[in-house]
Formats: structure tokens, sequence, C-alpha cells
């Protein structure tokens, strides 16, 4: 059964499916939260992560890049105490690190979003090569539903879903991706 159908009144997934998943996102601290939370879901559900959702903004200084990429072992051993959260080293690691990353990209490129335009458009596997390279614990299942997520690829929603009417109108990467092979094949 599709996302679409699964979160249709649901406490948790219907808000995020409703208003979050698949939009575009703009914002480096918006696009890191979701890097995050898209990470600390591997190997769990979906639904553990949103419930847990308002204590990872908590704990991760409400994903400011600069705060997060500055953390040490003081902030690493809060995070691995915080019931609030998902208490894995590995994943805590990756945040701290990949804000670091997501600093230097934006000094290279001026933001995230930047960047991820600049590589648009790739292929999913492409995708999951370039995270692969330039990001900790990204495989392709968290590359995959981060773009995904996101709007650098399309899926999240089914074409009958009101949502994806939306999301069509705010012209989100993976639409603009259709429209150039429509003009590359002499469609309108």
């Amino acid at each position: 059964m599709s996302y679409c159908k699964v979160s249709r009144g649901h406490e948790y997934h219907g808000p995020y499916h409703d208003h979050e998943y698949g939009f575009p996102l703009e914002g480096d601290d918006e696009l890191f939260e979701r890097l995050v939370l898209e990470i600390n879901q591997a190997g769990l559900s979906w639904l553990t992560i949103l419930k847990k959702r308002d204590g990872f903004r908590r704990a991760y200084d409400g994903f400011d890049l600069v705060k997060v990429a500055r953390y040490g072992e003081k902030q690493r051993s809060r995070l691995l105490g915080d019931e609030g959260i998902i208490r894995n080293r590995l994943k805590i690691d990756a945040a701290i690190e990949n804000a670091n990353r997501i600093l230097a990209i934006r000094k290279s490129h001026g933001s995230f979003r930047a960047w991820l335009d600049e590589h648009h458009p790739l292929e999913k596997p492409e995708w999951v090569k370039l995270f692969k390279k330039t990001f900790l614990f990204t495989g392709g299942e968290i590359t995959g539903e981060f773009l995904l997520s996101t709007g650098f690829l399309p899926g999240a929603h089914e074409e009958s879903c009101p949502v994806y009417k939306q999301i069509v109108r705010l012209g989100p990467p993976w639409r603009m991706k259709a429209r150039e092979r429509g003009k590359a094949r002499g469609e309108r």
C-alpha cells in the first residue's frame, strides 16, 4: 500500500505526508534536519522518527548547522544519553560530521540547496555515489528517501493524491527534470 493511503488520517504520518513529504526544501538547516532524520531512520520505522522529531530538534539545537558543527565530546555524551532521540554513536557522529561537510559545501556553493541543484538531475544510483563520497552514513535507502522527501526524485506521492498536485505547482526539482526531457523531445 502506498504512503499516500497509509498516512491518511494518521496522527503522525498524515501531517508529514500532507505538508512535508516530497515538498521542495530551500534552507540549509531544513535540509540538514531531513538528512539527520533519514540517517536516524535506518533500521527503524519512520513512525519512530516522527514521534521523536521534537526530541531531535531540541537535542540538535533546532538543526542549526553552525551549532551542530561545533559539537565536541560534551555534546556527543549528552546526545548519547538523550532518550528523546536515537542514541546511536555512529548516527550522532554522522550528524556532527555532516554538519561540518554541509558548511564546507556552503562555502564552495553558497548553500546546500545550491549544491544539490548543481548536481541535479542525476539518477538515483549517481546520487547515491555522490552522497557516499560526500557524507557519512548515506547508503542507497537513506539517500533515496532524502532526495524523494525533498523533491529531488519523483515518486513521493501517487498522481491521484491531492498533495501531488500541490507539489507539482511548487515546481520541485524532479519536475524540472521531466520538463527538460520533454523539451529535448520537442514536447510542450
